[in-house]
């Protein structure tokens, strides 16, 4: 089969997704494998762009929301499976190859759950919330970590961030609590560390505000 035969006939690829290789299983109307190939990521633009309008399915995983977006533009449906529903295919060898038809069983599947396509907004919205997540994480381990240090001291603080920024300044102004200078300094930095944390969660709250208003 020549090439422009093997490229009119594909009616679904199925493409597992990596940084810089790409497997690529292409099936025809009947179900049969016609097409397998791993292209690199500026080839698998190139035969994207002039493969014939098909359906493309991948993983959503990091990156498949931008494929997407851009195999669209090229005039291709897209769907995308989440990987929990792909996994159950998998054959036991797994390889690139063996993940990109597991990709397409699962997609052939009825009653299979499709995931949308982001917009850029919607991933804007996305890195926001994963970002403030994390400093949520880091805010709350440096106010546990300000109480245990203080505690090893004999200062008990109450739990709480409130607590601990209400508190704080006026233990670290105490010259009569026995702290040294450089407990003290070590202290104070884990405090500016908070309110820098505080700020910068303050200032992605404001920018969620403005996205949903």
């Amino acid at each position: 089969m020549n090439k422009h035969i093997e490229n009119r006939d594909i009616k679904v690829v199925a493409i597992d997704l990596a940084k810089n290789s790409f497997q690529l299983h292409g099936v025809d109307a009947n179900g049969h494998k016609v097409m397998g190939k791993k292209l690199t990521r500026n080839k698998l633009k190139i035969f994207m762009v002039k493969l014939p309008p098909c359906l493309v399915v991948m993983e959503s995983c990091s990156g498949a929301h931008y494929w997407g977006r851009l195999f669209q533009s090229y005039g291709h449906e897209v769907k995308l499976i989440a990987p929990q529903f792909v996994k159950p295919f998998v054959k036991s060898n797994k390889n690139d190859a063996a993940d990109a038809q597991a990709i397409y069983e699962a997609s052939q599947r009825p009653g299979m759950r499709f995931v949308a396509i982001k917009s850029d907004e919607q991933l804007d919205i996305q890195a926001i919330h994963r970002v403030r997540s994390q400093l949520v994480k880091a805010r709350t381990a440096a106010v546990n970590q300000i109480r245990g240090l203080l505690l090893e001291h004999g200062i008990d603080i109450p739990k709480g961030r409130a607590h601990v920024l209400r508190k704080l300044p006026g233990i670290l102004e105490d010259a009569e609590n026995g702290l040294s200078g450089r407990f003290r300094s070590v202290v104070h930095d884990l405090q500016e560390e908070l309110r820098h944390i505080d700020q910068r969660i303050q200032r992605y709250d404001t920018q969620i505000g403005q996205i949903v208003r």
